[in-house]
């Protein structure tokens, strides 16, 4: 069976247990396809509306190889922090999976405070972008990116995390970060 949003009724049970907002992130997915920032937005915004139907567990890295991830962008007054993926080698946002019962932004802090070492505050409990990527091990994932701030502090990543975190200027962001990151920085360099 399948409810006005195009999920299934057994999604729409795991979201609502694990991140009682389900209707909001469709709405919010329904914006941003409205207003994306590219055309790889665009594109990300079908590409997980269709999978958010198909998913039955779809914050579950281990259910299925496509899943919802967090990430944030986090900008202050010296650009943007970016971190070299350990598994992937490039260079991306702070971010990573969803634990149960985490909303998407919260893991988006989570995942930034454990990768950076700074106390990340988030600056609007509202999604900035989409997008669909391959992660590492084959997975697919459909990453919510929050905007966040930090203190200018340096990075200082603990153990077992990439050490490779630094500030950079929005031009060397922008030319150094993957393709599905740019255009959200471009879309918000000051």
């Amino acid at each position: 069976m399948t409810v006005s949003n195009g999920c299934s009724t057994t999604v729409k049970g795991y979201f609502l247990a694990v991140f009682p907002g389900l209707d909001d992130l469709i709405e919010t997915l329904r914006r941003r396809g409205k207003n994306p920032v590219d055309e790889r937005e665009a594109r990300s915004v079908d590409t997980f509306l269709t999978e958010l139907a198909r998913l039955e567990r779809p914050f579950d890295e281990h259910a299925d190889p496509v899943h919802v991830t967090a990430s944030a962008l986090i900008t202050g007054i010296r650009g943007v922090i970016l971190l070299k993926h350990k598994k992937l080698g490039i260079w991306v946002q702070p971010g990573g999976h969803i634990d149960e019962g985490e909303t998407p932004a919260d893991a988006a802090v989570r995942e930034s405070v454990e990768e950076t070492g700074l106390p990340v505050s988030l600056l609007k409990n509202q999604a900035v972008q989409v997008d669909v990527h391959p992660g590492p091990r084959g997975h697919t994932h459909l990453d919510i990116r929050f905007l966040c701030t930090v203190p200018d502090d340096d990075p200082r990543p603990p153990e077992g995390e990439s050490q490779e975190v630094f500030w950079f200027g929005w031009p060397q962001a922008i030319e150094m970060a993957d393709d599905g990151l740019r255009g959200l920085l471009i879309a918000r360099q000051p």
